[in-house]
């Protein structure tokens, strides 16, 4: 008797690889985003995941509009990532208050993005400290 071959799939990848993960809180959910971006960006999505998780000891996650967020408990949301074809976006809810300013602009007045590309390293050092300052703002109710 013929066995049928076992498949396995992962999330669907939305416009730009962006997986389509569930609304849920928690860690779980921001892992399985990480595991489902697609080559180079899953990397740096696990290690955007460790600097923010060692930088705010404690951090709230989940996952909602297919995008991880990041944050404090009764104060909101204040990062978040998004993968699109060619960079994933960072996006610091209040980023207009850090310093130096993240280098995105918004068409949302207070919000600073950081898009960073395979060819182009994170500094690391800097998004630590973004991460630090923006964890100290008011967050974001979403």
């Amino acid at each position: 008797m013929a066995t049928k071959p076992v498949t396995t799939t992962g999330p669907a990848l939305l416009s730009g690889g962006n997986p389509q993960i569930p609304k849920a809180y928690g860690d779980a959910p921001v892992q399985a985003y990480i595991a489902a971006m697609p080559g180079w960006k899953s990397d740096l999505g696990r290690r955007l995941d460790e600097i923010i998780v060692r930088t705010v000891p404690g951090v709230a996650k989940a996952v909602k509009w297919n995008t991880p967020l990041y944050g404090i408990a009764d104060q909101g949301w204040f990062l978040g990532f998004h993968c699109f074809t060619t960079y994933v976006k960072v996006t610091f809810f209040n980023g207009g208050f850090l310093d130096p300013l993240p280098p995105g602009a918004s068409k949302t007045a207070g919000v600073r993005h950081l898009d960073v590309r395979a060819e182009d390293p994170l500094d690391e050092i800097r998004f630590a400290e973004w991460v630090r300052q923006a964890s100290l703002l008011p967050g974001q109710r979403m």
